[in-house]
């Protein structure tokens, strides 16, 4: 579904990422493993249009999106959920997900505000709060539920453990697992080993821009330890 191939990307003069290439599927989970600064969120932001690759192509459903802008993108179907979660402080649960409804999409899940309260219960409760009124975890749930209203085939989730309390990272992998029953392809960047432990199919490992090792977590385990 989601094929990076020989991806260079740059920031002005300074090289960010290096010839990076690997594919996710559909119904499955795919883990870029790395430290700050390792070039994890680069590379999603060269997958959704925010930042420009210098060559390498990026394809998603067999079509080249590298040179397409970020609405574009999102119109095929690729959801993205940033590490700093942006949602609407001064809006309620359900001001925020209207705001992340799109039409259904062919091939892809149909979520409604009633199906994503069964996902997130908690937000089923909260329905009437303010974004500045909720805690991290629960605005963590709201930036995904409010992607998922774009009925994406695939998802994009920038360091979705980071920060939450560990109760709250059982229930987000209970959900990612959920998000791979439903058939999406899921794609997220992670520094947290047992976190992607839970969720991941496959794991590529990436540091100073360049993928150093990929396979199942058991496999790359070892070299992520060593990073």
């Amino acid at each position: 579904m989601l094929e990076v191939s020989g991806l260079d990307a740059a920031y002005g003069r300074a090289r960010i990422l290096f010839d990076v290439s690997f594919e996710a599927h559909a119904g499955q989970v795919a883990v870029l493993l790395g430290r700050n600064g390792a070039g994890k969120s680069t590379t999603l932001k060269c997958i959704i249009g925010l930042v420009r690759p210098r060559s390498g192509e990026i394809r998603f459903d067999g079509r080249p999106i590298q040179h397409l802008q970020p609405y574009q993108i999102a119109r095929l179907g690729v959801g993205y959920v940033p590490e700093d979660r942006r949602i609407f402080t001064d809006l309620t649960v359900m001001e925020n997900l209207e705001i992340g409804r799109q039409p259904p999409r062919e091939g892809a899940p149909r979520w409604t505000p009633a199906k994503l309260f069964e996902l997130f219960p908690n937000l089923g409760r909260m329905q009437d709060r303010l974004g500045a009124r909720m805690s991290g975890g629960e605005q963590q749930m709201l930036t995904i539920a409010r992607t998922l209203m774009g009925n994406p085939r695939a998802i994009l989730l920038d360091e979705p453990s980071e920060g939450l309390a560990p109760v709250i990272v059982e229930q987000m992998a209970r959900t990612i697992r959920e998000l791979k029953a439903q058939g999406l392809t899921v794609l997220l960047c992670e520094q947290n080993l047992h976190f992607a432990r839970l969720v991941a199919d496959r794991a590529y490992v990436i540091e100073k821009g360049q993928l150093r090792r990929s396979g199942t977590l058991d496999e790359v385990r070892e070299e992520y330890q060593q990073v």
